[in-house]
């Protein structure tokens, strides 16, 4: 091992190629995690702006900006980029990528050269979803979900869009692939189950989820290929076929991708909230074995998506039990949480405010989830607005708030620069107020009946859209000011020299800041988990007075 790979950062190392083509031929997982970071904020942004387009056009009964075609155009290309590109491959491609080897103690992921591969596929597939706007026939307008029989019948460029998607799967599944052989065969020397992070736990969970469901999803997308291009009526009721059984196809995947998406998220939170408390984890295998739980569980519930459908009485039975049970494990993670918040000494740095966000916000998501799970509430519900409040205060109000957490928490050890804590508070609190004027008022106008997917809407629901798009412009004021400030943080944010920032136990903060390119001069031994916290308050005084 020579001296240069040891001591130079991960960021000045010169290899085969230099500059740019040092970049996007490497094959160390730091400099792959940086590549999917850049990427899904490019991705993230296009999909801010057709949500935002959305929220204009809805601001006044009637049209307002957009016709009703363009309208649901903005919806599809909102949906596939946040779904696809941003809120699954999210937290474990970058920060799944970057840290997991970290973490357990190895020098990269066990398949580097695949790894680089799946970046590609995932750029490939982006570019190829925003490629749709430009082609003859326009982007599909079939919603997210790509639902037979409209997305066999629409003149739009459908298979496009479906075969993205499909390329987007294979990135997924060899992510998957490559995070569980790693942590199977490439953790440090004593490091046993029981003292992986929680955030490795969360990313193996994730992982078994990418690589069992994705297929899934993959195959019934081709079979949208092959009816439109063949008409073999697989699913369109007017050849014989059936789009229900598209509908279980599809949330056989699509429902543990929900569990895909907020798992990462669950793991960043049980990393940061000990480390910002001082207190040991409360509950470390629960913590654990939930996040397992929820993946299994979570590959149970698919139907009760179809509730409104049609399917036996004891189908609906069997899923909308399973579908409380579920929320156990979730439950526990929560109240775990808390417990490790009690009595601890708390200390409200940027990213445990927007942990404690993400607490609060996917709690509310958890339990309208929970509310669903009843037949009888679900068949009043179903369809309305009510189910886009739940499902952005899952996702976005979980992932979205656990990606944010994990870049305020991690990226000063990413690049060795410190961000503004002041504009990070700023681009907190606009973030949390229109995140939930944005969101809240859908739940009530959903109740009260406010179809989703509709382009138009009855007078009595003007004033709840209204406040909903004033909620969007906060919203994106905050997502303004957070990534200004990281980035400028990137380029004129003062030095991090200290290893360890902010008194974190995991091995990450036990190497060099940034990172070196093979991460540790010697794999570590470990003898103790990383949870078994010590009393070192004045160590971490003594760090931060070195930052």
């Amino acid at each position: 091992m020579s001296s240069e790979t040891t001591h130079v950062s991960y960021l000045e190392y010169q290899g085969r190629y230099k500059g740019l083509r040092g970049w996007i031929f490497s094959t160390d997982h730091k400099r792959i995690g940086i590549m999917y970071l850049i990427a899904a904020t490019v991705f993230f942004a296009a999909g801010v702006v057709f949500g935002f387009l959305m929220r204009l056009e809805l601001l006044y009964p009637g049209k307002t900006i957009v016709s009703a075609q363009t309208y649901n155009t903005f919806f599809t290309l909102h949906g596939v980029i946040m779904i696809f590109l941003f809120v699954i491959p999210g937290l474990p491609a970058i920060f799944g990528n970057f840290f997991l080897p970290i973490l357990i103690g190895a020098k990269d992921v066990a398949f580097p050269r695949l790894n680089l591969l799946s970046w590609w596929l995932y750029v490939i597939g982006g570019a190829l979803v925003l490629l749709s706007i430009l082609l003859p026939g326009g982007p599909a307008d079939t919603g997210w979900t790509f639902y037979i029989p409209y997305s066999v019948r629409t003149g739009t460029n459908v298979i496009f869009t479906v075969f993205a998607a499909f390329i987007l799967g294979f990135s997924s599944i060899l992510t998957g692939i490559n995070f569980v052989t790693t942590i199977h065969r490439l953790r440090a020397p004593g490091m046993g189950w029981f003292k992986m992070p929680l955030f490795t736990w969360s990313l193996y969970a994730t992982a078994w989820i990418q690589v069992l469901a994705t297929p899934i999803i993959g195959i019934t997308l081709l079979l949208i290929v092959v009816e439109r291009v063949f008409g073999v009526g697989l699913f369109d009721p007017a050849l014989g076929g059936d789009p229900v059984l598209f509908q279980h196809l599809f949330w056989i995947y699509s429902h543990p991708a929900v569990y895909i998406m907020i798992l990462p998220a669950m793991g960043v939170v049980s990393e940061i909230i000990p480390v910002f408390a001082h207190r040991t984890i409360f509950g470390y295998k629960f913590i654990a074995f939930s996040s397992l739980a929820i993946a299994v569980f979570g590959s149970l519930v698919w139907a009760h998506h179809m509730f409104a459908a049609g399917m036996s009485d004891f189908g609906q039975f069997v899923f909308s039990l399973l579908t409380f049970l579920v929320a156990i494990p979730s439950a526990i993670k929560v109240f775990n949480w808390t417990a490790t918040l009690y009595k601890g000494s708390i200390s409200l740095e940027p990213p445990m405010a927007f942990a404690l966000a993400f607490i609060f916000l996917f709690s509310i998501g958890g339990l309208t989830g929970v509310m669903q799970g009843a037949l009888s509430v679900d068949i009043h519900i179903t369809d309305t607005s009510f189910i886009v409040a739940h499902f952005h205060y899952v996702m976005f109000g979980g992932t979205g708030f656990g990606v944010f957490a994990a870049l305020h928490y991690w990226l000063p050890k990413m690049f060795g620069r410190m961000y503004n804590k002041k504009a990070a508070y700023s681009a907190f609190w606009f973030l949390f107020i229109g995140f939930n004027v944005l969101y809240f008022p859908m739940f009530i106008m959903g109740w009260l009946g406010m179809p989703r997917r509709y382009y138009d809407y009855l007078p009595e629901y003007t004033i709840y859209h209204q406040i909903s798009t004033v909620g969007s412009w906060i919203l994106i004021t905050g997502l303004i000011i957070m990534f200004t400030n990281l980035y400028l943080s990137l380029k004129r944010g003062k030095k991090v020299t200290a290893r360890n920032i902010w008194g974190g136990e995991t091995l990450e903060w036990q190497i060099e800041t940034p990172p070196t390119y093979e991460n540790f001069e010697e794999i570590p031994l470990i003898t103790e988990g990383p949870y078994e916290y010590k009393d070192n308050d004045q160590d971490i005084l003594e760090e931060k007075e070195v930052v």
